[in-house]
């Protein structure tokens, strides 16, 4: 179970990073603590599954990309052998399963609608199965927020970063 200093970071850097030139540092002076501090605690957090994943999320069809959510119904006796098959590939971010006759959904990421069409048939040509895309029509955003701190606790403000800084 993370620790309260790792609930306050989590908590401190959930919706927001400092875009700054030493943003671990900023975070890190917010909290009281140090930047090698903030990196093991994530790194940890990470290692240990309480982080799935520590990044930047991207509008990347603004860069000329696409993602696509597909799915397909693999079989039972074979569902680890085509999840391997399907998460060997470097463009699908997540692969989740569900109970449904299509059992594997996954995410697929590329960097143009040619190449997420050229992915969804290598997943089919390798695994044998149909692939059924849904590409994104319209975008929503749903920013969901679960407490992570005890009754009580709280947390600096954000930093305050002048509009512009850190892009160049």
């Amino acid at each position: 179970m993370p620790c309260l200093e790792d609930l306050r970071l989590m908590a401190y850097l959930h919706g927001g990073f400092p875009l700054v030139d030493e943003p671990y540092a900023a975070v890190a002076q917010a909290l009281g603590t140090t930047e090698q501090d903030v990196l093991q605690r994530l790194q940890r957090l990470l290692d240990d599954g309480y982080l799935t994943r520590f990044g930047p999320l991207f509008q990347i069809e603004r860069a000329g990309g696409q993602f696509v959510l597909a799915a397909l119904s693999a079989p039972e006796a074979q569902f680890d052998a085509v999840t391997a098959q399907v998460n060997a590939l470097p463009e699908v971010a997540h692969n989740y399963r569900r109970e449904h006759a299509l059992n594997m959904w996954f995410v697929v990421a590329a960097e143009s609608p040619a190449q997420a069409t050229q992915v969804l048939q290598r997943i089919e040509d390798t695994t044998g199965l149909k692939v059924h895309a849904f590409p994104k029509e319209r975008e929503y955003r749903v920013e969901l927020r679960l407490p992570l701190l005890p009754p009580g606790e709280t947390l600096p403000p954000p930093l305050e970063v002048p509009h512009g800084a850190g892009c160049v």
